[in-house]
């Protein structure tokens, strides 16, 4: 109980007593006794009361030295009208307290929804949601030895442990979730304090406490989670811990709401996305699997950068640069959907129909000139499914197209001008004009993409994307940038996507061991194409690179690869 003496502002007092005193005469003196006190001699006392409760006295004392006193029966409506106003006076004092310490407590719960509602809608993940909650409940001193929250995901009924805090030594709320108490609590959509589990019948032990205060986390009338906070020492929770824990549940479960609606989103986002470049890739069954190799291993290297100090010590790559580049490996190569699939999957220079013509070329002048050499088509054939071609076989090919077979009145060349021209293509098998229409692919994804309203976070994608075959000496296209003017993030996926195709059999070379592969690439960052620096941090940490690859796996699980580079 308050003290009497805070629920009077001697301001008040005074007066009073004061015209209490001139009332009562000489000898007299008044003053205040706290209930429980002894009263003094010769004394009168009324009784001060608050809400019916005996809060103390009014003493009415007469100094014997001061003659005779006055009868009691005179003095005593006074003393009763003198305590009345004191009893009002308390009274008032009593509501203002009361008014005040209610304002005080709106102000610290307002106080508490605006913090909580700044802290918990910070992230759109539900992992730092569940963080931030957790440590509202510490920063409460809530006197909870352990915190848990569980996930119920959308469409799901089971609940999953998902993150927690506090000294677990022993103590795992894990199997909390398997109790009926727990099963109650979301049922009824209200908190609920249990200080003593042992007599609580909803309760078999299936954790190592006590105590536990729960509180569902809901969110459009779904029970989306579930806060658990437990003690296995004699800590109480009180009901003012139940309210603190309430409201912040209040703006958690939203938060929470919000961040499993968007993790879903993403999740399909990325789904279609890798069912995108999936559906690119699978125009050539040699690049089957290329964009989402590509995507993991630039989000492997992107990694690697973001922890060097040395070369990148500058460089730091948030969650959501690391998601942008994620996306720019995916959907790098989405432009070849609108490559020809003659172009697109041409494994030779001269498709397999014109050399069976050539074939019956050679047959026909066999059978003019008497003379058949089987070695020349075999000759030809493996020219025209070559990587380059040498000066004797360009001789022989040369030779080859000069020679003509004369049939009646007509002659004819057994190689045309064209068959020529892409049997003496120096390196590859593609054209001029092939080479041009394959070239247009990062123009192309930077045109159908364009129209995909992306994020703001992801206001670099499509430059990752149209760069990616950009290089540092100005050589590559669409429009021959060099240095400084090609994004890093379009270095690393240049990087990737070249290891990667040496490194799995496509149609015109087989599959180089990753030595060879990472020879190759340092042959392009010494002719000053690619980055060397890049190169180098790829080459010393292969290991690391290839290894974050699996950890990725199929699914593309940034948010559970980044947690695990965190820990």
């Amino acid at each position: 109980m308050v003290p009497l003496r805070r629920h009077l502002k001697n301001k008040v007092l005074a007066p009073l007593l004061e015209r209490a005193r001139g009332f009562l005469g000489p000898g007299w003196r008044v003053h205040i006794r706290e209930a429980g006190a002894p009263p003094s001699d010769n004394c009168h006392s009324e009784e001060l009361r608050l809400d019916g409760d005996l809060v103390g006295y009014l003493d009415c004392v007469f100094e014997a030295s001061a003659g005779d006193a006055r009868p009691v029966h005179d003095i005593a409506p006074v003393a009763r009208f003198t305590a009345d106003m004191i009893e009002h006076a308390i009274a008032g004092e009593a509501a203002r307290r009361s008014l005040a310490a209610e304002v005080l407590a709106k102000y610290r719960e307002v106080s508490l929804l605006h913090r909580a509602t700044l802290g918990l809608n910070a992230s759109l993940r539900p992992r730092d949601v569940a963080q931030a909650l957790l440590a509202e409940c510490h920063r409460g001193d809530l006197s909870a030895e352990v915190g848990m929250v569980f996930l119920r995901p959308p469409g799901a009924e089971e609940f999953i442990p998902f993150f927690s805090a506090g000294d677990e030594s022993g103590l795992d709320l894990t199997a909390t979730a398997q109790s009926a108490l727990f099963a109650d609590v979301v049922r009824r959509h209200k908190g609920e304090i249990v200080n003593d589990l042992q007599r609580d019948r909803r309760w078999r032990g299936e954790a190592n406490v006590r105590a536990l205060l729960l509180h569902p986390l809901c969110a459009a009338n779904r029970c989306v989670g579930m806060l658990v906070l437990g003690a296995a020492s004699t800590v109480r929770f009180e009901a003012n811990h139940l309210q603190y824990v309430g409201t912040l549940a209040a703006v958690a479960g939203t938060a929470l709401g919000n961040a499993l609606h968007f993790e879903a989103v993403q999740t399909l986002i990325n789904s279609l996305m890798q069912a995108l470049a999936t559906a690119i890739d699978a125009r050539d069954p040699y690049t089957a699997g290329h964009s989402k190799r590509v995507a993991q291993l630039g989000v492997a290297l992107a990694t690697v950068v973001h922890q060097d100090t040395s070369a990148f010590p500058d460089v730091h790559f948030s969650p959501h640069d690391i998601e942008e580049l994620l996306f720019a490996g995916l959907l790098h190569d989405v432009g070849k959907i609108g490559i020809r699939e003659e172009v697109l999957t041409k494994a030779t220079r001269l498709p397999h129909g014109v050399m069976q013509v050539i074939a019956q070329r050679l047959a026909l002048e066999a059978l003019v000139s008497g003379k058949y050499d089987a070695g020349e088509f075999e000759r030809l054939s493996r020219i025209n499914a070559g990587d380059s071609v040498g000066r004797e076989d360009a001789a022989f090919v040369t030779g080859l197209g000069a020679r003509t077979i004369r049939v009646g009145n007509r002659t004819m060349p057994l190689l045309s001008e064209e068959e020529i021209a892409c049997l003496l293509i120096v390196r590859g098998n593609l054209t001029p004009e092939e080479r041009r229409e394959i070239e247009r692919h990062p123009a192309e994804s930077y045109r159908i993409l364009r129209h995909i309203p992306f994020p703001e976070n992801m206001s670099r994608l499509l430059d990752i994307i149209s760069q990616h075959h950009e290089r540092l000496d100005g050589s590559g296209y669409p429009a021959g940038l060099k240095g400084d003017a090609i994004l890093l993030q379009s270095r690393i996926i240049a990087i990737v996507d070249i290891y990667d195709a040496i490194t799995m059999a496509r149609h015109y070379k087989p599959a180089l061991p990753r030595e060879k592969a990472l020879g190759i690439l340092w042959q392009e960052a010494g002719a000053g194409r690619i980055d060397a620096k890049l190169v180098e941090l790829l080459e010393a940490n292969i290991d690391r690179v290839e290894a974050d690859c699996r950890l990725l796996g199929d699914r593309l699980d940034l948010p559970a690869f980044l947690a695990s580079r965190q820990a």
